[in-house]
Parts: C-alpha cells; sequence; structure tokens
C-alpha cells in the first residue's frame, strides 16, 4: 500500500493545513536563531576558561 506524500504550504488547499504549514516554517526559523546564539556562547565560554587556565 502507497501513501500519499503531505502537501508543502503552496499546496495545502485546506485553511488548517496552510496554518499548521506555516508554523513549521517559523518554528524552523527560530530554532536556526537560537542554535547559532548557543554556538556562540559555547565558544565564548570555552575561550574564557581555556585563556584562564594559560595565564
Amino acid at each position: 500500500m502507497q501513501r500519499t506524500l503531505p502537501l508543502p504550504a503552496s499546496g495545502a488547499r485546506h485553511p488548517f493545513r496552510q496554518a499548521v504549514a506555516a508554523q513549521r516554517l517559523a518554528r524552523t526559523r527560530v530554532r536556526d536563531e537560537e542554535d547559532v546564539k548557543l554556538f556562540v556562547l559555547s565558544f565564548s565560554a570555552f575561550f574564557v576558561c581555556f585563556y584562564t587556565f594559560i595565564f
């Protein structure tokens, strides 16, 4: 038995499907920004710790 693939946001005809696809896209963007902020915070914390151990 084959299943049909979910439609992308542009192909979603029902208003509920359009809303769900838009929310999922918005969450992805926020997650990317949070990942960058976490990386910068981790990198700077490592740099500070490494610097204080050397000097």
